[in-house]
C-alpha cells in the first residue's frame, strides 16, 4: 500500500506565495515522476508541473516562471513552490506519483487534495 499526504495549500493574497509537499509513504521500491495536478471549480483537471526521477522538469505554460517543481527522494516528497499567485490559480492541487512497489508492480497513485485560493 501506499498514501500521499499533502500539505501546504491555505489563503493567499495575490501576489503572495505558497509551498504545497506531498509526502509518500508504504511499500515503496522506486518513485518514478512525480507531479501536480490541480483541478478549478467547474473544470477538468489539469497538469501543473511534473518531474522525473533524474530531476527533469516540465510545467503547464500558466506556471511557467512562477512555480517550482523540486523532489527530495531521500524523503519521497515532492514539493511545488508558488509564487507571483494570481485569482485564476485558486483550485485543489492534487499530488501524482507514479510508485513501483514491493510486490504490487507499478501503479498511479493520487492525493487527497489541498485547496489554494488566491483572493484579496
Amino acid at each position: 500500500q501506499v498514501q500521499l499526504v499533502e500539505s501546504g495549500g491555505g489563503l493567499v493574497q495575490p501576489g503572495g506565495s505558497l509551498r504545497l509537499s506531498c509526502a509518500a509513504s508504504g511499500s515503496i521500491f522506486r518513485i518514478n515522476s512525480m507531479g501536480w495536478f490541480r483541478q478549478a471549480l467547474g473544470k477538468q483537471r489539469e497538469l501543473v508541473a511534473r518531474i522525473t526521477s533524474g530531476g527533469r522538469t516540465n510545467y503547464a505554460d500558466s506556471g511557467k516562471g512562477r512555480f517550482t517543481i523540486s523532489r527530495d527522494n531521500a524523503e519521497n516528497t515532492v514539493y511545488l513552490q508558488m509564487n507571483s499567485l494570481k485569482p485564476e490559480d485558486t483550485a485543489v492541487y492534487y499530488c501524482n506519483t507514479y510508485i513501483t512497489t514491493y510486490g504490487s508492480g507499478s501503479g498511479e497513485y493520487w492525493g487527497q487534495g489541498t485547496q489554494v485560493t488566491v483572493s484579496s
